[in-house]
């Protein structure tokens, strides 16, 4: 099974193996190098600032793609900042329990969905209760999947363990080892968001309602690139390792945009990525004989529960990254303001929109506001700064009431790509 990427927010996509840009592959949690690309390099910043402004004024003016309405000024950073400046540290405890409790249940129900017909048969009774499973092993194996996000954002120090427990109980079982999504840190830079050296980005607002579509149908085939990608390339590369820079660069990314192309890597992120191949190969090998080795049978059913469960992650992360931005971008630098704009939060039912957009996924515009800030903060973070900012901040226009309304709207604007993109 492989989970599909978002653009923001973490799972592999249709795209899933097709890379990102010319820009150096950072190291775990590490921000790229300069760029030698085109682009105007980065300016320097704190890792707290990454994908802000680099002045602590007002930001600029926002152009008339993505604009504030009439009644909103320019976002002031600095005066959000100092509502939050004291939600920044991320708590381990809440990282070890919130992941171990959603992997180890999800590994449950999973069995459950497999046992349940084959210890007491198909009746209505035991149905609905392999329909629950199913439900409960998608949001919680989705909510476990999504800590790959937190990975890139979190402390290089005192998080190790951590990232190594991540992979061993979900980044390998799941075929979406961390290494694939190491250059999430380009969608956060503030000269990338939105451009071609964005992977995380396409401008759906543009391009017909059928890429939405495509969008979220191509859910139904990532699994199997996925299991081919670890099962088939990575040993070919081994073998042959001419064959490694295209793999590397095409094939080595969990993103969005089919065009971005993933550079070299440094000898150190190769050695981790031959390493992580080499897990997830065993894991594949495991999968692929299981069946004959447990159950004596050539075609494991394991197999369709294990596709279907992965299937239903797909779609769900598929669906959720539709609403994370509302995709206006033709593909130019955008201003701070229209970045701000272009992202989205769900604040409202957190019943259900922490089911759907777990891990602080659902304060994707806050995210890019202070991608440092830990999950299980934001959610104060954005109560401080609605109470904390001015009524005619543009902050308030991130908030959607709900990721259906969200969803309608960007269908809207790809059937009509001349409407505000902010409406």
């Amino acid at each position: 099974m492989s989970p599909s990427t978002n653009a923001s927010s973490a799972m592999p996509s249709a795209s899933d193996f097709r890379v990102s840009t010319g820009y150096p592959a950072p190291e775990p949690n590490v921000a790229p190098a300069a760029s030698s690309a085109p682009a105007a390099p980065e300016t320097a910043g704190t890792p707290e600032t990454v994908g802000v402004p680099e002045t602590t004024g007002d930001a600029p003016a926002a152009s008339p793609s993505v604009k504030p309405t009439a009644t909103c000024h320019a976002f002031r950073f600095s005066q959000a900042r100092s509502l939050i400046g004291d939600l920044q540290r991320p708590r381990q405890a809440i990282y070890w329990a919130d992941f171990l409790c959603s992997i180890i249940l999800g590994h449950l129900t999973l069995h459950a969905i497999f046992w349940l017909p084959v210890w007491y048969g198909f009746t209505p009774a035991v149905t609905a209760a392999v329909a629950v499973c199913y439900v409960a092993t998608v949001l919680l194996y989705m909510r476990a999947l999504m800590f790959i996000h937190e990975l890139v954002h979190l402390p290089e120090k005192g998080f190790t363990a951590f990232r190594v427990a991540w992979n061993a109980l979900c980044g390998i079982f799941f075929l979406v080892p961390s290494f694939l999504y190491y250059p999430h840190v380009d969608h956060h830079r503030r000269k990338h968001y939105g451009t071609e050296h964005d992977g995380e980005y396409l401008a759906l607002s543009h391009h017909g309602p059928w890429m939405i579509i495509g969008f979220v149908v191509q859910a139904l085939v990532i699994p199997l690139l996925a299991l081919l990608r670890f099962a088939v390339i990575s040993p070919l590369c081994w073998v042959f390792p001419r064959l490694r820079p295209f793999v590397h660069r095409h094939m080595s990314t969990m993103l969005v945009d089919p065009t971005y192309e993933r550079p070299d890597a440094s000898p150190k992120l190769m050695r981790i990525v031959i390493l992580q191949e080499v897990l997830c190969f065993a894991w594949c090998v495991w999968f692929l004989v299981r069946g004959g080795i447990m159950r004596d049978t050539w075609i494991d059913p394991f197999w369709l529960v294990a596709y279907s469960v992965g299937v239903g992650i797909l779609v769900l992360n598929e669906v959720r990254t539709l609403g994370a931005h509302r995709w206006s971008n033709r593909g130019g630098e955008m201003t701070f303001d229209e970045q701000l704009l272009d992202s989205v939060n769900f604040p409202s039912r957190p019943w259900i929109t922490e089911l759907w957009g777990p891990i602080g996924t659902r304060y994707h515009a806050l995210h890019h506001l202070f991608p440092r800030l830990p999950y299980h903060n934001l959610g104060e973070a954005h109560r401080r700064l609605t109470e904390g900012l001015p009524t005619d901040s543009i902050y308030h226009q991130t908030s959607e009431p709900s990721l259906t309304a969200a969803i309608r709207k960007l269908w809207q604007r790809a059937r009509n790509p001349q409407m505000e993109s902010h409406a």
